[in-house]
């Protein structure tokens, strides 16, 4: 008796998800370990597989169902918060669910690279879902009709909340079941069955008379708004052929209950003429709806009793209490009592729901701390180019003063210095020229390595967006997706970078190799074997005496200088080691304010740790200009009082130490350099497979959308057959005129392209208590034949009933509307079904 309509399903699509979601995670937290990264992409594969378990459980319609495709939503919703969702290039499809298709093949339907558009759509086949399985419960028992409550108010809730996330999720024109139109609709019609199920709950509570004419007439004010709704211009045509019978017939039907349980009311308070008179209009409204819902027994049981208070209470008014019977629209309205709502979604909606991707941070507090490594590496990389800096400048002067090889000699000793003999030795460690060399020479090979991909890229976001181009100057506005240029904006910025960084790097590569070509000699001869260096060292001219006092002086100097080396070694290596968790700071500070102050918190908590190394820095730093000013005055003294200067075995001394420090500089540099073109690669592979994934989205995204546009041009009309020439026509009437062999003029064919709907000849009935003179929604009858007339004019003048061409009443069969306060309507329902019902 009571039958519920249950929304159909979009059909969706399989996808790869493992891939694009793989190559975005790898770049967003590139920063991972082989074991993190392990556990990211199983997470991902399990993702993949809830995906393609849950898409299919949609059609499955038990209430069993429900749990896997709640925890495929909440999994979308907690990984949404955990990546970039607008880098995530996975080209979802799905399929219109109101679409019926054609002979030609091909149902509407929409791919688009976006989680939150997939969201939207699983959102929707949840509402549907849940409809469909309120729609089969047992609705006589207590748990059958509480659980269709439930679930139809769920799913209002969900279209109403669709209504405000689709234009966010879908920025081109979506499919028409997920048109702002469409999802006013549903809303209103999940409210509308909920309010129903409502009313079945009442009753069978046996609840109060008057309280269930009022819930009965919110659900006729319900199905009326739906009714209106379904017979918009933009959606009319999306229903099925029952659906808008079924809603006519119940808002009838609800009209009738209401004036039933009205007229209950009155008989226990003994008002006779006001239920006579709600139950005569019950009566008639009773047939209305089985008219026109189509069902001969819809609320056959409540139609029969109202005939029979009928008959009672006829009869005791004649010989009790004759009453007289009031006009219908002088009666007060019941009332009415909404219970049926729209329910707000829960998250998470599945009860025992796990997140797959726990171990990934919000993207938020990802971001985050991404931002607070960088501002401490670039404090801490600061402060290390201090301390480097000034360790060349310390070691430039001390070359220009050939120190300490010039104290080393001092002893007479003719051989190499000892300072320059171990320079020599950690250069044939660290492999000598040829070390330097052979990076030197690796350099191109890297940098043409990246040069490669960012090219490829480039090649790539080029190539799609001349084809979107050329297809949107064929197309011109059918060509409804966002232009390439909207899209690749970020891509080609981020290109743009990594070329500046690729320039710099050049630029880099230039000044390493100027330095080792300026000091490859020196290198050359300290790559040496220690007797060789010996052998190309000039002859001493005189020793030294090493009991001098600038001597000894200057010797405890160079200890000095080793003591501040290894300083700042160790400083420069605690600068590299500093680090501090910031997680827990910024979690805080997200779920208290909902937001992260990024700068403020990093600042703060960089200056505590790294303030006392900055003041080691600073104190180094200082130190050195006591320290150099001593050492070029304790070397004066020294040349005065040995008169050792300028000869050409301390000029190579001083050669041998400039290489030196340019040699150490040099493979630092150079494997820097090496490991900066290796972790540039390493971006630019997750670069090139971001932009590969958008590519192949967008290029399904393309045949998609020709797909559509080619089966719409097959489903076009065609067009006029042209008019015949005017020599073709005869002019007499007689066909007297008509060349030999032609066919007679045919008169034109009556065209229905301008009655509005819902016209007769489309089988589709008008909304119940339409209104003569309200624009919408608009009637005008087809022409009928004179032997079948269902919309006679009926007349209300005054307390009477008066049927044109019948003056004592409307003949059997037919029926009067109730024009009552509550409902404000006029209009009537046709006693037969019009051709194709």
């Amino acid at each position: 008796m009571w039958k519920f309509l249950g929304v159909p399903l979009k059909k969706p699509s399989e996808v790869d998800v493992v891939k694009p979601l793989n190559n975005l995670i790898q770049s967003t937290y590139n920063g991972a370990t082989e074991e993190e990264k392990g556990k990211y992409a199983e997470a991902v594969n399990e993702f993949s597989k809830q995906r393609n378990t849950a898409i299919w459980k949609f059609f499955e319609k038990y209430e069993a169902s429900l749990e896997i495709v709640y925890a495929y939503y909440d999994q979308i919703c907690a990984l949404e918060t955990k990546i970039s969702v607008s880098e995530l290039q996975i080209p979802f499809k799905w399929k219109d669910a109101f679409d019926k298709g054609s002979i030609f093949g091909g149902k509407i339907s929409l791919t688009h690279t976006s989680l939150l558009y997939e969201k939207v759509c699983v959102l929707f086949n949840i509402a549907a879902l849940q409809s469909s399985i309120a729609a089969n419960q047992q609705l006589d028992s207590d748990e059958g009709l509480k659980l269709a409550i439930k679930l139809l108010q769920q799913s209002a809730g969900i279209f109403q909340y669709l209504k405000g996330a689709t234009p966010a999720a879908v920025p081109s024109e979506p499919t028409p079941d997920l048109s702002q139109d469409t999802l006013t609709v549903l809303q209103a019609l999940m409210v509308a069955q909920a309010q129903e199920v409502f009313i079945l709950k009442a009753i069978k509570d046996n609840m109060k008379d008057q309280i269930i004419a009022k819930l009965c007439c919110q659900a006729e004010e319900f199905y009326a708004d739906v009714l209106r709704a379904m017979q918009k211009e933009s959606v009319r045509s999306l229903w099925e052929k029952e659906w808008i019978p079924n809603i006519a017939g119940k808002q009838a039907g609800f009209h009738a209950l209401t004036q039933l349980y009205q007229s209950l009311v009155c008989r226990a308070s003994k008002k006779i003429g006001e239920e006579i008179a709600r139950l005569r209009n019950a009566i008639e409204l009773f047939k209305a709806a089985q008219s026109r819902g189509g069902n001969e027994t819809y609320l056959d049981e409540y139609f029969s009793r109202a005939k029979r208070n009928l008959a009672e209470s006829t009869k005791d008014n004649e010989f009790i209490y004759n009453e007289i019977i009031p006009d219908l629209s002088t009666l007060a309205s019941p009332g009415k009592a909404q219970l049926a709502k729209p329910l707000p979604i829960g998250v998470p909606l599945a009860a025992n729901f796990k997140d797959i991707f726990s171990s990934l941070v919000p993207v938020e507090l990802h971001r985050a701390l991404t931002a607070s490594d960088m501002r401490r590496n670039e404090i801490v990389n600061v402060e290390i180019m201090k301390l480097r800096e000034s360790t060349q400048t310390l070691n430039a002067v001390l070359a220009s003063l050939n120190l300490p090889a010039a104290v080393e000699t001092a002893d007479g000793n003719s051989g190499l210095p000892p300072s320059l003999k171990d320079k020599a030795v950690e250069v044939r460690q660290k492999g000598g020229i040829e070390n330097v060399q052979t990076m030197l020479k690796d350099l191109p090979e890297l940098l043409n390595r990246n040069r490669e991909i960012l090219d490829e890229t480039d090649r790539l976001l080029d190539e799609e967006r001349d084809s979107d181009n050329q297809l949107r100057a064929q197309f011109k506005e059918r060509w409804t997706r966002i232009s390439s240029d909207k899209l690749t904006e970020m891509f080609r910025t981020n290109a743009k970078k990594y070329r500046e960084v690729i320039t710099n790097a050049i630029e880099a590569d230039k000044v390493v190799r100027q330095k080792f070509e300026a000091n490859q000699k020196g290198i050359q001869l300290l790559s040496l074997p220690p007797d060789q260096i010996q052998q190309s060292l000039p002859s001493a001219s005189g020793s030294v005496d090493p009991n001098c006092s600038s001597v000894q002086r200057l010797k405890k100097l160079m200890d000095d200088v080793e003591t501040i080396k290894a300083e700042r070694e160790a400083v420069e290596s605690e600068l590299k080691s500093a680090t501090f968790d910031m997680k827990d700071e910024f979690l805080i500070a997200l779920q208290k304010d909902g937001a992260i102050d990024e700068p403020a918190l990093s600042l703060a908590r960089i200056g505590q740790v790294l303030n006392p190394l900055q003041q080691q820095v600073r104190e180094s730093v200082e130190r050195q200009q006591s320290l150099v000013a001593d050492i070029q005055s304790a070397h004066g003294d020294f040349v005065s009082e040995t008169g050792s200067c300028g000869s050409s075995r301390d000029t190579l001394y001083q050669e041998l130490a400039t290489a030196y420090d340019s040699y150490i500089e040099l493979s630092g540099n150079l494997l820097e350099g090496t490991k900066f073109y290796n972790d540039l690669t390493q971006l630019l592979v997750v670069f090139q497979n971001k932009i590969s994934d958008f590519v192949f989205a967008r290029k399904t995204e393309k045949e998609e959308l020709l797909k559509d546009l080619t089966t719409e041009s097959s489903r076009q009309a065609c067009p006029a057959t042209p008019a015949l020439p005017s020599h073709y026509t005869s002019t007499s009437g007689s066909g007297s005129d008509i060349p030999p062999g032609s066919a007679p003029s045919v008169p034109p064919v009556a065209s229905t392209a301008n009655i509005p709907y819902p016209a007769q000849v489309h089988g589709m009935p008008i909304p119940y208590g339409a209104q003569p003179g309200v624009p919408y929604p608009s009637y005008v009858p087809a022409p009928m034949p004179q032997s079948f007339n269902p919309y006679a004019t009926l007349q209300y003048p005054g307390t009477a009933y008066q049927y044109q061409g019948f003056p004592q009443g409307p003949p059997p069969g037919h029926y009067g509307t109730y024009p009552g306060s509550y409902a404000n309507q006029q209009g009537g329902y046709p006693n037969q079904k019009p051709p194709g019902w």
